[in-house]
């Protein structure tokens, strides 16, 4: 029901599912109603009164989010003061904790802060950086990618966390990985090694596979929490058992094309000039990396896999964390259950930080530094990109940068990401 006057008009009518005022009819009051439902813009109002002989009270009301994420003008939201985070970005340049780097906030709904800084490498040269710049992801395709995939297909109830592995690939089920489930995979308690080197030890993807199917365990099954890329690796196996189509199809089809998230894609060579350049790499592919994928064994696994391989936008993966603030939902579509999303971004054990493929601020010195709250999640990625989401203050940061280039020597960012993370909440704060 939509009221155009008169709020008091809804005690007339006994069953309204759902009810709007604008308290108002002139031209600007109509526009407002239908920007609101059509999903143009938000809607946040609350009651300034009670209405007597209905349940509305004074203060009810309902918030939703518009459908799309609208650009602030110049980059920034100027109701806030974001001088002190532009200074620390503009430091970050000067002092060579990346060539490149965006950085996009959103909060309650809204982009409110989205920039650009720097050049693709640090010859003054080369092109500079835009909001429509491709990084590479890194390890942010496990939680942008492998574990969105994830959280739908057990919400279709085709995949079971806390089943075994080895009943979805029989031949994984040997050494003492018989018990494995899928749920170690996501918490990264599966008795893997951290990193092994599949590029230079094995001659095709397929013997890589084979070597992981029969390799024994490092440690005992959920002893402890290793951040392990094999664990994602063969998270990715088992869902393309059971969907019969590669990870990078499924996602296209199922998470990025429903979200309108057409910058984010596995291997973006035909993109190459929009994608900023990571390594020079002087040991096993002696050329500058740029188009494709950073992490070596990604890219011998042919730039598709669980660990990395994704690049994207930082507007693109603001879509996607509004989503999870909207519990789920974008536009008309729901893409994922919200209780999953609650559940999977929430610390799991008291002995590890580890959420269910997302990491949380529960560890020690956590890249979003000390002023988020503690209901945060966030994962990083090895080329100097990272996402934090804050769910008690309804606030996403995405930091994209290519701090690998020229060299991965380069460790500024661990410093520079506590600091860039605090000043954004000083900076909501004030």
């Amino acid at each position: 029901m939509l009221s155009f006057g008169n709020p008091y008009i809804i005690n007339k009518f006994n069953e309204v599912p759902a009810y709007l005022t604008s308290y108002g009819s002139v031209y600007y009051s109509q526009k407002a109603m239908v920007d609101a439902l059509l999903g143009y813009s938000g809607i946040n109002g609350k009651l300034p009164i009670s209405i007597p002989d209905t349940e509305y009270s004074f203060g009810d009301g309902i918030t939703r989010y518009p459908f799309e994420l609208k650009d602030p003008e110049n980059g920034v939201n100027g109701n806030y003061d974001f001088h002190e985070v532009d200074s620390l970005m503009q430091w970050a340049i000067q002092d060579s904790v990346a060539p490149g780097a965006v950085l996009v906030v959103g909060n309650k709904g809204k982009i409110i802060y989205e920039k650009a800084f720097g050049r693709f490498t640090y010859d003054k040269k080369s092109p500079k950086v835009t909001t429509k710049s491709l990084f590479d992801l890194a390890s942010l395709t496990k939680v942008v990618g492998t574990t969105s995939e994830a959280m739908q297909l057990v919400t279709k109830g085709v995949l079971d966390i806390n089943q075994k592995v080895a009943f979805y690939i029989p031949e994984f089920g040997n050494n003492g990985k018989e018990k494995i489930t899928i749920k170690n995979l996501l918490l990264h308690n599966a008795g893997f090694p951290e990193f092994i080197p599949f590029y230079s030890k094995y001659k095709t993807p397929d013997e890589a596979i084979k070597a992981i199917y029969e390799m024994p365990l490092s440690y005992k099954i959920g002893e402890k929490s290793l951040y392990s890329d094999i664990s994602m690796i063969v998270l990715q196996k088992v869902m393309e058992k059971i969907t019969g189509i590669s990870m990078d199809k499924y996602l296209k089809t199922n998470v990025f094309a429903p979200l309108k998230m057409e910058n984010t894609l596995f291997n973006p060579t035909k993109r190459k000039d929009e994608c900023l350049p990571t390594e020079i790499d002087k040991v096993w592919r002696k050329k500058l990396v740029q188009g494709s994928v950073h992490d070596e064994n990604a890219a011998f696994f042919k730039g598709v896999s669980g660990h990395a391989g994704l690049f994207s936008t930082g507007h693109d993966l603001a879509i996607l964390m509004q989503s999870y603030l909207n519990k789920g939902k974008f536009a008309d579509k729901v893409i994922f259950n919200s209780a999953l999303i609650e559940s999977w971004t929430s610390n799991q054990s008291k002995n590890s930080s580890r959420g269910l493929g997302w990491d949380t601020k529960s560890g020690n010195k956590p890249s979003c530094g000390p002023k988020f709250s503690d209901k945060s999640f966030g994962h990083t990625g090895f080329t100097g990109t990272s996402i934090w989401v804050d769910k008690e203050k309804d606030l996403y940061v995405i930091l994209l940068t290519n701090r690998v280039y020229p060299t991965r020597d380069n460790k500024k960012h661990i410093r520079f990401r506590p600091l860039i993370h605090s000043a954004i909440i000083d900076a909501l704060e004030k």
